[in-house]
């Protein structure tokens, strides 16, 4: 059976997409509270220490990995991040995670494959700087890499764009239809490809084109997962409506319009955001109705939850989106443990991986090159 470490573990989403094909021989959170959430749906087995990755050691580390998966945080890469980069003191930490996989390196115990996960802002953070240093990092360590930009709309209505880099430890044999010669959609996103056409010769001769499958069409939308009686939220109230309804420009307000008449029930999904109108900066309200939901993000300030607007013919009716509604726009099952306090699981669920985006990538890629690598390290 696959073994894997997993770090800034949250609530443990990519040991659910991983299944119970792989064992988890560590994992690593600096959030208590999502400590908390790990430890109710995967156990209190001793797996997860609860820290600064900057304290731990390789050396305390049991076993030898055949997965290293790393979403280390994304702040400082974002659009809406302070533009830090990997050098802020938060989306730094992936040095830190690297300083780990070198001490398995130098103990023989280097993991067949390391995956690292964050932002499609990544790509383009300090110009193209911080995903060559990426890249670099690999090659560096004597690793073969691969981007890809995998939206989980693709699995689960959510618009949800991650960049994940994938790399094989040199040595382990990679299946000629694992490859593609060269870039192919919908994976290798143009930004992709102008990222890494600006990649230093050394760095560039390293890099591979994963062939991932595309998954069958999703038939799932928005509107069914909604709840009706959620208990982690509340409905508005006419006037709260109403005021919300308000603050859309004429092109949002013609949306909830459209949506009157089509006949069916419509679930949109709402931002608060401040917009630039006639020299002046405007708050409005922005709804999509294409039956799926805005990326799920951390919740700061109230300001980037989001809000469901539920269109029925005349009726309209709106109300923050439940912490069950964001977990299953998570590809979590209903049987997953949230906690108890609304913040709490939407930080929760907004930080995560999405579950099915991961099995996929098992399925795909880990899988296969595990199982190639497991008779080469038999027989040395």
């Amino acid at each position: 059976m696959p073994s894997f470490y997993e770090f800034f573990a949250g609530g443990g989403m990519v040991r659910g997409g991983l299944g119970e094909g792989w064992t988890c021989l560590f994992a690593n959170d600096f959030d208590a509270r999502k400590g908390l959430s790990y430890q109710a749906n995967w156990g209190a087995g001793g797996e997860l220490t609860v820290g600064d990755i900057r304290a731990l050691d390789a050396a305390d580390l049991p076993g030898e990995p055949d997965l290293v998966w790393g979403s280390f945080p994304c702040q400082d890469l974002s659009l809406a991040g302070a533009g830090a980069g990997l050098g802020g003191e938060r989306s730094g930490t992936f040095h830190a995670f690297w300083d780990v996989i070198r001490g398995l390196i130098a103990e023989d115990r280097a993991p067949r494959l390391v995956a690292v996960e964050n932002v499609c802002g990544t790509l383009t953070s300090h110009g193209g700087r911080d995903f060559e240093t990426i890249c670099r990092t690999f090659a560096e360590a004597g690793y073969r890499y691969g981007p890809l930009v995998i939206n989980a709309e693709l699995f689960v209505p959510q618009s949800r764009p991650r960049l994940f880099v994938i790399g094989v430890r040199d040595g382990v044999e990679v299946a000629p239809e694992l490859l593609s010669p060269e870039p192919v959609d919908p994976f290798h996103t143009r930004a992709v490809r102008r990222a890494t056409s600006t990649l230093p010769g050394a760095v560039r001769d390293r890099l591979l084109w994963w062939n991932l499958p595309t998954p069958v069409r999703r038939t799932t939308t928005f509107a069914d997962l909604i709840e009706d009686e959620p208990d982690s939220v509340g409905w508005h109230n006419q006037a709260e409506t109403k005021r919300l309804l308000d603050l859309m420009s004429p092109v949002n307000a013609a949306k909830v319009e459209a949506a009157r008449r089509a006949g069916r029930r419509m679930v949109g999904g709402v931002y608060r955001r401040t917009r630039l109108e006639g020299g002046s900066k405007v708050q409005r309200a922005e709804v999509r109705f294409d039956d799926v939901a805005g990326c799920l993000r951390t919740p700061g300030g109230g300001s980037s939850r989001q809000i469901l607007l539920v269109v029925d013919g005349p009726y309209v009716r709106s109300r923050l989106i439940s912490a069950r509604e964001t977990a299953r726009l998570m590809g979590l099952p209903d049987d997953y443990l949230l906690p108890r306090n609304y913040s709490d699981a939407y930080h929760l669920t907004g930080d995560g991986v999405a579950v099915p985006v991961v099995r996929h990538l098992a399925r795909h890629v880990f899988e296969p090159l595990v199982a190639a690598a497991v008779p080469a390290r038999r027989a040395a």
